[in-house]
């Protein structure tokens, strides 16, 4: 039986880099770490505030001796494991980037989490002891190296906790729907009075839950904030933002740190719009022509929203 642990939530940034031979570069776990002599891809958590493109060329640094450059981003998902030896379960939200080494020299390192840095052949990686993330990523199949729980353990869909400074802090990772009709509209939600952004117009989606996949929590939301069923098409790309000092239904300032991935979603019969999660952040929804959408005035769509839109090349 898996004893009763800590549960715990972080994100973390990963590198997919290859050579000229086509080899992928792996890192292997030492005795300090939960699966010694287990391998994987380089990286680490991202710190809070920190832009996960910049945690994965400092991690793939420390890790392996090599300064890399970000390309393009592969996947996101989710797992859990169970450490023992620490006491905690951790849900571990993965972004995993393409990226191009600029130079630097392979080390091997003495006393930390991971000890060697190798280029492999996927031929030669399959054989090794693989995380599953890593083969997920990979494309390989891999026996799992990873102990996990036997119940997604209790864990709250927020979570702030006292920083250095003695303000709060949050750090949170979300997925949000770019989700189109057959007419070409765009579905958007409004944030509700009291919680940051309040008027302004937000993708559908939220936060993840413990133990959930970002497209499976997509997916609900959509309905909980909509009552829209859509398909995932594409994962369009990552966004990274921190307020120091939002303000929200808490009453007290947060430092906030949000990750949030965004997918491109088809709807294919859509009905009238229903927010079913009443009570919560949103607070109306509404399908719009994207010719309304783009007359939108800047400061009437969140952050979030206008990047991604962007980024799918509707702003």
């Amino acid at each position: 039986m898996t004893p009763a642990l800590e549960p715990l939530r972080r994100i973390a940034a990963y590198a997919v880099a290859t050579d000229p031979h086509g080899r992928v570069l792996l890192v292997r776990a030492s005795a300090r770490s939960g699966t010694p002599g287990v391998w994987s891809l380089p990286g680490g958590a991202v710190d809070h505030g920190e832009d996960p493109n910049h945690t994965v060329v400092r991690e793939t640094a420390a890790e392996t001796g090599l300064s890399v450059t970000v390309t393009g981003l592969r996947d996101v998902l989710a797992d859990m494991r169970s450490l023992p030896h620490r006491g905690v379960t951790i849900h571990t939200d993965r972004l995993v980037y393409e990226v191009s080494v600029r130079g630097g020299n392979l080390i091997d390192r003495v006393g930390q989490p991971t000890d060697m840095a190798r280029w492999h052949t996927l031929e030669e990686a399959q054989e090794l002891r693989l995380r599953p993330f890593t083969a997920a990523a990979l494309g390989l199949p891999a026996a799992s190296a990873d102990l996990r729980p036997e119940e997604v353990p209790d864990f709250p869909s927020f979570y702030a906790y006292p920083g250095p400074d003695g303000l709060h802090r949050a750090q949170r990772f979300a997925a949000y729907a770019i989700a189109t009709d057959p007419q070409d509209r765009l579905l958007l939600t409004r944030v509700a009075p009291g919680y940051p952004g309040e008027g302004c117009w937000h993708l559908p989606g939220g936060g993840t839950d413990y133990g959930e996949q970002p497209g499976t929590a997509l997916i609900r939301e959509l309905v909980e904030e909509t009552g829209q069923q859509g398909r995932l098409v594409e994962l369009l790309g990552v966004a990274s933002h921190r307020d120091a000092a939002s303000l929200g239904p808490e009453g007290y300032p947060i430092d906030w740190h949000g990750v949030r991935a965004f997918y491109r979603v088809a709807v294919d019969a859509p009905t009238e719009v229903a927010v079913k999660d009443v009570g919560g952040s949103t607070s109306e929804a509404r399908w719009m022509a994207l010719a309304e959408v783009a007359a939108l005035p800047a400061d009437r769509l969140t952050e979030v929203t206008a990047e991604a839109l962007r980024a799918a090349g509707l702003l």
